[in-house]
């Protein structure tokens, strides 16, 4: 795997991750919303921390920037 996610993509799915369980832990979503949204949540922070994002690959999508 080739890392294709940079710093501020990564930020801002660590930070919608947080909204979402926020929102879930204030019963603000409930039900089979809350679910899918959890599991996106999960989603979004394993992508995050493994700077890797599979649905970019078959795209050639890369947030990653130019090497220096």
């Amino acid at each position: 795997m080739k890392k294709n996610m940079g710093m501020t993509d990564r930020v801002i799915r660590i930070l919608v991750a947080l909204i979402i369980v926020g929102l879930y832990f204030t019963n603000q979503i409930t039900g089979l919303a809350a679910i899918i949204l959890l599991i996106l949540a999960a989603i979004f922070i394993l992508t995050s921390f493994i700077s890797f994002c599979p649905l970019y690959f078959p795209f050639g999508i890369s947030t990653k920037g130019k090497q220096k």
